[in-house]
């Protein structure tokens, strides 16, 4: 009788609250409270920090160029007149300073009126124009082109020639990063040309603002495409080179020895003044701090003022907490990925 009704009931009533606790945990899920466990988080983030240190810093700059002609120098005439004579012909070789052509200018003069004083009576006498001769000379050193042909009318700043210096130059373009770090360049840099001699040292270095565009196009794209300037020296006469010969131009623009630095990641600015943030006391938030900056290589930067050797600083200049926030209910700003 036991057997046959007393321990199936039980099997059956075992098997039912083990059902009801499988299902119980499937649905509800494992206690894993602290309440019940008594353990708690320890990890934190940690933002990272760096030393300033000392170093030797050399603000080296290379730039990316070619070999480029020389552009004919024009010659202006210098008085408004008319061509009296062509001194050089077309197509000669002058120096700088060779008298290429003459211009003479006649001004007409006012008669001379004399009354006598006995008679009355009133002579005229005319005069003889007023004459200007002038010699237009060649600016550099070079072969003329002469197109100005004798009795031409000129005026002044008209062109009467040109000269083609017949010499070569390194040209190439500056980043604004690379215009900032050649404030106060030298005069000269060390130039490599591609497949030519080794390396050797170009004068008359030349920095200027580079070309606009000639017709406007999308703002943002001209800021990030078009270079800020031009850079440019000129090559020695004893260095054999050809027009659109690649060339790498590198200029030395000042040597700092033990000077404080700091990663170029840690300031906020790149030239003259910036900002780094310094760590204080353990748990206080990190003090902003403006400073001097001064050399650059590119990966540290001299620390001029402001900070002192050893000074702990974040390697990173922080985010604002609402930078890189997005607005999904802005369409401009929303982001399938962050707002679905």
């Amino acid at each position: 009788m036991v057997r046959r009704y007393v321990f199936p009931t039980l099997r059956i009533i075992i098997w039912a609250v083990i059902a009801v606790a499988l299902v119980r945990i499937a649905f509800a899920g494992a206690d894993v409270s602290t309440d019940a466990s008594g353990a708690e988080p320890t990890g934190q983030v940690v933002e990272p920090t760096v030393e300033a240190t000392t170093a030797t810093i050399t603000n080296a700059v290379t730039v990316r160029g070619s070999v480029v002609a020389d552009p004919a120098v024009p010659v202006r005439a210098t008085l408004a007149g008319t061509v009296s004579k062509v001194l050089v012909a077309d197509g000669a070789r002058v120096e700088a300073g060779t008298p290429v052509l003459e211009i003479r200018q006649e001004t007409p003069q006012d008669p001379l009126t004399r009354t006598d004083p006995t008679t009355g009576e009133t002579t005229v006498t005319e005069r003889k124009p007023k004459v200007v001769v002038e010699q237009v000379t060649a600016p550099v050193a070079g072969t003329l082109a002469m197109p100005t042909l004798k009795d031409q009318v000129v005026s002044v700043g008209d062109t009467v020639g040109q000269v083609s210096p017949g010499t070569l130059s390194v040209s190439g373009t500056l980043t604004p990063d690379q215009q900032y770090r050649l404030v106060g360049a030298p005069a000269e840099a060390q130039v490599t040309l591609k497949g030519g001699p080794a390396p050797f040292t170009c004068s008359g270095l030349r920095i200027g603002a580079a070309a606009q565009p000639s017709t406007p196009g999308d703002t943002e794209t001209e800021t990030t495409t078009t270079p800020s300037g031009t850079i440019a020296c000129s090559l020695p006469g004893d260095v054999t080179a050809f027009p659109g010969l690649g060339a790498d131009l590198e200029i030395v623009n000042g040597t700092a020895p033990d000077a404080v630095v700091v990663p170029v990641s840690a300031v906020q600015g790149t030239v003259q003044r910036g900002n780094v943030w310094v760590v204080a006391a353990e748990g206080a938030e990190p003090e902003q701090r403006e400073v001097g900056l001064g050399l650059t290589d590119g990966q540290v930067v001299q620390i001029t003022e402001g900070l002192a050797l050893g000074d702990l600083v974040m390697q990173f200049v922080p985010v604002p907490a609402d930078e890189g926030e997005v607005d999904c209910a802005d369409p401009s700003q929303f982001d399938p990925a962050v707002c679905a």
